[in-house]
């Protein structure tokens, strides 16, 4: 089975916690991974150091909404953030144009700031919003996560939705916990029997909370890690 391994929420409070994170997946031979990073945190000139150092070796750097916080507005967002965001969907308080510059902005930030230009956008929370498509062609990347799967542009700037399994671990009570667990199990048949790469997300906190054992036994039922951009191949 292939396996996609991303890490979520690269701002500068959690960069000891992903870099230990990196460490322990070296330990289980997974190649560099992919990094969600937040851009409108206060980053400081060693946090950008080292977020190069990590590009430079090899990991790559993906743009992940831009301060990862919002207060919702609207009845949908607000059961949202209940259930599944916890206020971090800051897509989902936005209209199209508004969604459109937040992930403009979002992209100019890394050659700003001397990283290498993302081509992997994915909004918090995977959830995209009420985005048109007359705006999505504006937008500069190669790929758009969401939690269905991938959003690939094509050579007429068209995104096309590659459906993809999902695993994630963040499961801080005891309901989130047992829901995920299931959930992580069906998405790992699902890969095995479609034969495509299984999302495997890991977020900061994921090594101390109750997945963590599932975490590691889907990181070691993977035969092959790919890459995002390998998807457009």
């Amino acid at each position: 089975m292939n396996g996609l391994v991303s890490i979520h929420d690269l701002m500068p409070e959690t960069m000891d916690r992903v870099e230990a994170i990196l460490d322990w997946l070296e330990q289980r031979s997974v190649p560099p991974a992919t990094l969600l990073v937040v851009p409108g945190k206060p980053w400081t000139s060693n946090g950008l150091s080292r977020l190069r150092e990590l590009a430079e070796a090899g990991h790559e750097l993906a743009a992940h909404g831009w301060q990862h916080r919002t207060q919702p507005r609207r009845f949908w967002h607000r059961l949202h953030a209940t259930f599944v965001s916890h206020n971090v969907a800051e897509h989902l308080n936005l209209d199209s144009a508004e969604i459109t510059e937040l992930m403009l902005r979002s992209f100019a930030w890394f050659p700003e700031n001397g990283l290498p230009s993302p081509r992997l956008y994915v909004p918090p929370a995977w959830a995209l919003g009420n985005i048109s498509a007359k705006h999505l062609a504006q937008l500069p990347y190669h790929n758009i996560e969401t939690t269905f799967g991938i959003l690939q542009r094509n050579q007429e700037g068209i995104y096309q939705m590659q459906r993809l399994p999902l695993s994630g671990y963040e499961a801080d009570t005891d309901i989130r916990a047992a829901f995920l667990r299931k959930w992580n199990t069906c998405q790992a048949r699902s890969a095995k029997m479609t034969n495509r790469p299984l999302r495997i997300s890991i977020h900061p906190d994921d090594p101390g909370l109750p997945l963590r054992n599932q975490m590691q036994a889907q990181i070691l039922m993977i035969d092959k890690f790919v890459s995002y951009e390998s998807l457009n191949t």
